[in-house]
């Protein structure tokens, strides 16, 4: 089939050579003139045959809504929209009215396999209705990992980003627990070899994952992480988890405690520190450090 996609960064250029791999045609516009196969979105939706299908790979907020209203008044009804990128559910909710006027279809879809999906495939989560998802199908099929999983249609319009969501505050907690249990090695002066504990664990353990093969190859490249600073952003997803659970009155301890672990790394003199020194040395005449 023809597809139109927008947006060809790391993520958007590996999906446009691995659905071309796949035998489909592909028409890619990016803002970067040197990645684009077209330079403007009317000429990418005048390429196309109707029904159209256009995948959305452009950050979430702003850049995303204004490429969906120019896609609204580019597009046909019974054409269909697809937003692959980290937006919010309830903006997927917005975006399917808004498009839906128009009698355009949407379907929102969270991605997953960063950088190594080229080759791997890429997880897909997506929401929307049968009708709309039937006429990416072959999109899908081509993305995915080779056998039986890898792909699911989540639900209703905004099921695909909300499960996308909550699979990376899980993966946000499950980093954290890797990244403490490494900085708990490297301070005992018993272990003597963090890095190939880690590597013991690739095989035959309970806690075994793709994210712990990452972190060897990451100690490979730089054995006690001495190039780096302790610096971690946070992309957004693992807020939106937090406020949902929040929201739904569920408990999530270990994904909250993680995603508060990140805003501790860009404090270089951590004020709540300040005061809790100040209260151990109140009480209990604890030494402090003085600047």
């Amino acid at each position: 089939m023809e597809l139109g996609l927008v947006g060809l960064g790391k993520m958007g250029g590996n999906m446009r050579e691995r659905i071309r791999r796949a035998g489909h045609t592909v028409v890619g516009y990016d803002r970067n003139p040197d990645l684009a196969d077209v330079h403007s979105l009317e000429e990418l939706v005048g390429r196309l045959e109707g029904p159209r299908v256009v995948w959305v790979m452009v950050p979430a907020g702003a850049p995303t809504q204004a490429t969906i209203d120019e896609l609204a008044e580019l597009l046909e009804p019974g054409d269909v929209v697809v937003d692959g990128g980290n937006s919010r559910w309830t903006d997927d909710e917005k975006h399917a009215v808004e498009l839906g006027l128009k009698g355009i279809g949407f379907v929102d879809c969270g991605v997953s396999g960063g950088v190594w999906g080229l080759e791997n495939g890429y997880a897909l989560m997506y929401g929307g209705d049968a009708e709309n998802i039937a006429k990416v199908q072959p999109i899908f099929d081509a993305l995915k990992p080779e056998g039986d999983f890898g792909s699911v249609h989540a639900g209703k319009v905004g099921a695909g980003h909300f499960s996308k969501m909550v699979h990376n505050g899980i993966e946000y907690a499950m980093m954290q627990a890797y990244a403490e249990g490494w900085e708990l090695l490297e301070k005992v002066d018993s272990v003597t070899d963090v890095r190939e504990v880690f590597r013991s664990w690739q095989e035959g353990t309970v806690i075994r994952s793709w994210l712990l093969d990452l972190a060897v190859n990451a100690l490979d490249d730089d054995e006690h992480l001495d190039k780096l600073r302790g610096y971690a952003s946070d992309s957004g997803e693992g807020r939106w988890t937090v406020e949902a659970a929040i929201d739904n009155a569920v408990p999530l301890p270990a994904i909250t405690a993680s995603l508060f672990a990140r805003f501790t790394s860009r404090q270089e003199d951590s004020p709540q520190m300040k005061m809790i020194a100040a209260l151990r040395n109140q009480f209990g005449g604890h030494a402090v450090e003085k600047k």
